[in-house]
């Protein structure tokens, strides 16, 4: 499977598993969250995601959560084994809550240079150094609101991480018309990771 393919299905399966409406539990304060795929965590949203398309994925074996195999306390988000096997880090980009309130932190998330922020500019680094066999990728899920744009913060995390690896060119697919009054519509975009820089942070 390439690149584009996974793409393309994540974004139909963020659609029809939304479609479904589904609603997350309550929080751990007792928070009621609406119904939608856009309300979830980032690891549900990838389960839910993933399992509406199973069925597209054909000879491709999909597991979660796989242990690098240079760190094995590390967890890879996907990994993709078929003719072209992916290793996969996942990281959401949202920046408006359940309630359309800001997220002030979640920028942290795609750019920080901090290894302990896990963030996917250091999921970058940690792929190009994990020992996987197979091809690996950075994938982002990023919903967009009309004062919150996408591609800003996109083109923010494509410079700084550019520094670290090698990235090939973005393999993007939108989605949209998601039941959520918040959480609508976004893209989702994915880089191979080619090769590592010379000097890490």
């Amino acid at each position: 499977m390439e690149l584009q393919q996974f793409t393309d299905l994540l974004a139909t399966g963020l659609m029809e598993a939304d479609a479904l409406r589904p609603v997350p539990p309550p929080s751990r304060t007792g928070t009621i969250y609406q119904p939608g795929i856009g309300a979830h965590s980032e690891d549900r949203m990838l389960e839910l995601s993933l399992a509406a398309v199973s069925s597209r994925l054909n000879d491709v074996a999909v597991e979660t959560h796989v242990p690098y195999p240079r760190s094995r306390r590390n967890k890879c988000d996907v990994h993709l084994s078929g003719d072209i096997g992916w290793a996969i880090e996942v990281k959401l980009l949202r920046r408006l809550g359940d309630n359309g309130k800001p997220n002030d932190n979640i920028l942290m998330h795609i750019l920080s240079p901090y290894a302990q922020d896990r963030s996917a500019v250091t999921d970058c680094v940690k792929l190009a150094q994990s020992g996987f066999t197979s091809r690996q990728a950075v994938v982002i899920i990023g919903f967009e609101y009309p004062d919150w744009p996408l591609q800003p913060a996109i083109k923010a995390f494509e410079r700084i991480a550019s520094d670290l690896v090698s990235l090939r060119p973005c393999a993007p697919a939108r989605f949209s018309g998601l039941v959520h009054p918040v959480q609508r519509e976004g893209a989702v975009f994915a880089w191979e990771i080619a090769g590592a820089r010379s000097v890490f942070l």
